[in-house]
């Protein structure tokens, strides 16, 4: 997991008044600007369906339920994305903490953050921490 501060521009760009006409305003201020929903109030906290969880805003395919695990934090936990360059990572520097937010690589749309060596055992030690309302979880066949 390397940090992507300048990385080249996503393949999708809109302005925010676009964003504003095809998201709902609470999808608006996570995705767009970087907001987070409450803890245990998002839709995929407590789900197990097995299937494939895409970015709310742009449809690409992001986690999978294989790899999510419950972390009791409140928000779903993925302990790894699907691939390395569906999600880019930006040091979050925020609220007064060192942190690092994860973003979607295909349109840049805020998803959460992810922590590292918190003694969770899972394969990585990592904690993908994810708004539910950043995805739409797509049930497997």
């Amino acid at each position: 997991m390397t940090t992507s501060e300048n990385a080249a521009q996503p393949e999708i760009f809109k302005t925010d008044d676009e964003w504003r006409q095809e998201l709902t305003p609470e999808e608006f201020q996570v995705l767009r600007k970087a907001g987070t929903e409450r803890p245990w109030t998002g839709e995929y906290t407590d789900s197990y369906t097995a299937g494939v969880y895409q970015c709310r805003a742009c449809g690409q395919e992001l986690f999978t339920s294989n790899e999510k695990f419950d972390s009791q934090c409140g928000w779903p936990s993925f302990w790894a994305p699907l691939a390395e360059d569906k999600v880019r990572y930006i040091h979050d520097r925020t609220l007064g903490m060192e942190r690092i937010e994860v973003r979607c690589a295909r349109c840049d749309s805020h998803l959460g953050h992810v922590f590292e060596g918190e003694g969770f055992s899972t394969p990585t030690d990592q904690r993908y921490c994810i708004n539910s309302i950043s995805m739409k979880l797509v049930p497997a066949e």
